[in-house]
């Protein structure tokens, strides 16, 4: 029997942890998330959203930036500029993606290293290279501790990790090959995908294609993580084809439920360790 992994579940008790370190927090400051949003695109406004109602509930603060669609990037800048000087901001989360015309990159990059919750900057890049401390990408964090929540064992396992986008695959990699597995990236340009995704024992799809994991590509016994979601009219769906995986996988994430929680869990242990880091360097 396949046993679907229940992100929502995990996330809630990793909130829960948080919030009992907020409370708990005796040097008289409070953690703090400032979230950045330019425009006005929907998905954007909504992941915005839920991302302040969860650092509330965990009885940090939230500091909120919205910028009109036109912004230029002077005015962007000034902005995360004000929130890293600001010293009760403990993250800075500068929602993506952004309007046509503006660098996200060069924006990305003016957060501070140690403000940086989503782990996208440069600097942020290089400490995960070198398994320095430092705060790591949500979504990859969040994997890891849902391997760990069920058991898996990654040290020793073959893992492959499809896609590798700055945001989810390669630090993924970087991350599962810190904790000792064989790790393989593929992505568009590898050949013959099944070959190389029936070696996992712990198969990570990041791809961003609908589907495009079945029966196929799946070792019996695996574990699969499935990070893709996508609207469709028959509702949510992820990059793996779940409903084919049953009694062949071991274990696998659904769409929805799954990775998707873990995110913005990982967002709020992100602040907390900022918070903390931030402390430790006054």
């Amino acid at each position: 029997m396949t046993t679907k992994i229940d992100g929502k579940k995990i996330a809630q008790e990793i909130r829960s942890r948080v919030a009992e370190e907020v409370a708990v927090v005796t040097d008289g400051g409070v953690p703090g998330l400032a979230t950045v949003l330019v425009g006005n695109d929907p998905a954007s406004a909504v992941y915005v959203a839920n991302k302040r109602r969860a650092i509330r509930e965990a009885g940090m603060r939230d500091f909120h930036k919205s910028l009109p669609r036109h912004s230029t990037q002077d005015e962007v800048a000034a902005v995360i500029d004000e929130l890293a000087a600001d010293p009760d901001v403990s993250g800075i989360l500068l929602q993506l993606p952004l309007p046509q015309g503006l660098d996200a990159s060069a924006l990305i990059n003016r957060i501070p290293v140690g403000k940086d919750v989503d782990g996208l900057t440069t600097l942020s890049a290089g400490l995960l290279a070198r398994g320095e401390y430092g705060l790591r990408p949500c979504t990859p964090s969040g994997v890891i501790e849902l391997l760990d929540a069920e058991g898996v064992a990654i040290k020793g396992a073959h893992a492959v990790v499809v896609g590798r986008s700055e945001l989810v695959g390669r630090p993924m990699a970087q991350l599962l090959l810190q904790r000792d597995a064989t790790v393989v990236v593929a992505h568009r340009h590898t050949t013959d995908l099944a070959a190389v995704t029936r070696a996992a024992d712990i198969l990570v799809v990041a791809a961003g294609v609908p589907g495009l994991i079945g029966p196929e590509h799946v070792k019996p016994g695996a574990t699969i993580i499935d990070v893709g979601i996508h609207k469709t009219d028959s509702g949510l769906t992820g990059d793996v084809r779940a409903s084919e995986l049953h009694d062949i996988a071991a274990r696998i994430t659904p769409v929805p439920g799954g990775v998707g929680p873990m995110t913005i869990a990982m967002l709020m242990v992100n602040t907390l360790r900022a918070y903390a880091w931030a402390r430790r360097s006054a």
